[in-house]
């Protein structure tokens, strides 16, 4: 079996969790989430426990198992903690603002460029440092991605929007001099 797929998931108080034939929501204090339930996968409840066995051990069968339980168990963890992924800027006069429900970032184009936050996402602005937010961690990753593909970081100076704690791997530049 699975070493993802056959561990159970902890209910935490507060979560409900409701399964149908093809559709598994769970509510939580922070909001809902539903997920459409993968063919051939059986997910079962009970007290707080949810566990997830497949029908067959079919290579494909056998794939779904672990990412029906990955799956299930962030939108637990969503809708009772939430997720998030800060993002750093960083350059001579690159700078972020929030206009409205839109982003605005000047990072060193000729135009300041406007990123526009889905529904469901919070962000959060504290000097160089974005911090995205909200329960479901796919849309979560997804706009940190999104933010960080509009000036990736270069290899020389370092400029540009990178995750907080991630290592940008230096060149030394034209002359071929450590600096």
């Amino acid at each position: 079996m699975s070493r993802v797929g056959k561990s159970p998931i902890t209910i935490p108080s507060g979560v409900t969790v409701s399964i149908t034939d093809d559709l598994i929501t769970v509510a939580g204090s922070k909001g809902t989430l539903s997920e459409p339930q993968l063919e051939d996968i059986k997910v079962s409840q009970e007290d707080n426990v949810v566990t997830v066995t497949r029908a067959n051990d079919m290579p494909k069968v056998r794939a779904k198992h672990g990412l029906m339980r990955a799956l299930i168990n962030n939108m637990v963890v969503g809708v009772s903690e939430g997720f998030s992924k800060q993002l750093e800027i960083k350059g001579v006069g690159y700078r972020v603002a929030q206009a409205g429900t839109d982003l605005k970032l000047n990072v060193g184009y000729s135009h300041a460029i406007n990123y526009p936050v889905p529904q469901g996402i919070k962000v959060d602005i504290q000097g160089t440092v974005i911090t995205v937010s909200g329960i479901n961690r796919q849309q979560v990753g997804q706009v940190a991605a999104e933010i960080r593909a509009i000036k990736k970081p270069e290899p020389y100076k370092g400029k540009g929007i990178m995750y907080v704690g991630e290592r940008i791997l230096r060149k030394s530049g034209k002359s071929g001099k450590e600096k």
